[in-house]
């Protein structure tokens, strides 16, 4: 993994969006290139230290604004990749630099907002190989989860998951955003941001060396499977594209068939190629996703058969009426519209998870100060029991018909129109493909201003634009659940 820096006007990022839109190289930088596509890469660390000190968030979100630091893959070291990427520039991806990977941003086929609606519609497949598959087993492996995230970890059944989150000692804040999986009684799969290895995997180090310290080497088993390739299928069209590929022999068809695997469930299960013979290796195939569609996230072995992640991946394209290649341009428009997080932009260790809407994640199970154990709860437990101590708070914005509010732009009250108040930041915004080019945001605002239906204003290209607080999602989600 390629280290991260602090970039200014990060080139590398810069051409992704210059890719995207088919501008020369000679265009990075320019005022127009800069508001056009938010690169699921970009992140103020401004702004986001803002929502923990007194600094006006407004002043802050100015300064990032000016600034557009970025943290992005070194530039001095080699772009890592997936063990698809013969396969993406194949298919005429745009590939750009994200997260040490040279990724592909979108194809040639497709348009950004096409294969959007194409995931809304049918299927689409994304390559998240990039993205770090963790497993941790031993005796020890549930008081660890439960020290460092919030979760109840020890109540989700065998092969069930749940969103988490890596919780930083003492504040509270998020480290990094997580899915977990209960594979086995003292077995866990979990997935984690690639843009966060370092910083994760100094954590995970430090946090499982002091609980080995106090228990035994043989406590913990904790394992980075990095043989694995791992892609999404997601969209309404994406089970009938999987199920005929399920393997049949030798297996029940109760596991086979994916009408009863639900939301948050997971299987192993064997594909079947051309020839008729299984996949060489049996496929952890979740169905979660990061898009609002129904959808599989398929994590596929490569040991001792390195072609396995293009064979399923040509299995999963072969009708070309269902099912086709996306980027992350889709992804990043999807997931916003499902009211999704992404990390670096919308969370970080500058929030906790009640600040970020996500209090949910805290198990109900784990909220008494007496017997609480993880990270930060003596500064999370209170913030869920009085939600007004949060200062700022994470909601959903309809922005008036024009130029969209992207990440930076500050929002103002606007209650007395003669004098504006700056009271918070967008985190992520675009024109919603689903919504017909609305313009939708998320942003922090301050503790008051946070309930729907609440009037603000957003500063977009030095003018005020009105704002209404929304619920998220803006695109009802669509998860497979039991009737």
């Amino acid at each position: 993994m390629s280290s991260v820096r602090i970039l200014t006007r990060g080139a590398d990022l810069a051409a992704a969006r210059a890719a995207t839109l088919n501008l020369p190289r000679a265009s990075i930088g320019s005022t127009v290139l800069r508001r056009e596509l938010s690169s699921a890469a970009i992140v103020r660390p401004t702004v986001l230290r803002s929502l923990r000190t007194n600094v006006p968030v407004a002043a802050v979100a100015s300064r990032a604004a000016n600034q557009a630091v970025r943290y992005a893959s070194s530039s001095s070291e080699p772009l890592s990749k997936t063990q698809l990427y013969d396969l993406h520039v194949e298919h005429g991806a745009k590939m750009v630099p994200f997260a040490g990977f040279d990724m592909p941003l979108q194809y040639a086929d497709l348009s950004h907002v096409e294969s959007h609606m194409w995931t809304r519609e049918k299927a689409s497949l994304f390559d998240v190989s990039h993205m770090v598959q963790h497993q941790l087993s031993g005796p020890g492996a549930i008081d660890l989860l439960k020290k460092v995230t919030p979760s109840s970890v020890d109540k989700l059944a065998p092969n069930t998951s749940s969103l988490s989150c890596l919780l930083e000692e003492g504040t509270g804040g998020m480290i990094d955003d997580c899915v977990i999986t209960r594979r086995g009684e003292d077995t866990f799969y979990f997935v984690t941001n690639a843009g966060r290895r370092t910083e994760d995997l100094a954590f995970l180090t430090a946090e499982i060396d002091a609980y080995r310290s106090k228990h035994g080497a043989d406590s913990l088993k904790w394992e980075i499977l990095a043989d694995r390739a791992l892609v999404a299928l997601q969209g309404p069209l994406a089970a009938s594209v999987l199920q005929p590929l399920i393997h049949t022999a030798n297996t029940p068809a109760s596991e086979t068939d994916l009408s009863t695997l639900y939301f948050g469930s997971c299987r192993e299960l064997y594909l079947t190629l051309p020839d008729g013979s299984a996949t060489a290796h049996p496929l952890l195939i979740s169905r979660t996703g990061y898009t609002g569609e129904d959808g599989f996230e398929i994590s596929i072995p490569t040991s001792g058969a390195p072609s396995l992640p293009r064979q399923v991946t040509e299995l999963l394209l072969a009708d070309s009426s269902k099912s086709r290649l996306a980027g992350l341009a889709a992804r990043d428009s999807l997931r916003l519209e499902a009211g999704m997080c992404l990390y670096g932009h919308d969370i970080s260790t500058a929030q906790t998870p009640p600040a970020a809407a996500l209090g949910w994640v805290v198990g109900r199970d784990r909220r008494d100060p007496a017997t609480a154990t993880f990270n930060g709860a003596s500064v999370i437990l209170p913030q869920l029991a009085s939600p007004k101590s949060i200062p700022q708070r994470r909601v959903g914005l309809s922005v008036e018909k024009g130029p969209p509010a992207r990440e930076g732009a500050v929002v103002v009250n606007i209650s007395d129109p003669a004098n504006p108040v700056e009271v918070g930041v967008v985190t992520s915004g675009l024109p919603s493909p689903s919504l017909g080019g609305a313009n939708i945001a998320m942003a922090y605002v301050k503790q008051g201003l946070h309930t729907k239906g609440t009037e603000l204003a957003v500063k977009v290209r030095n003018k005020v634009r009105k704002a209404t607080v929304v619920g998220m999602p803006w695109v009802p989600s669509k998860f497979y659940r039991p009737q």
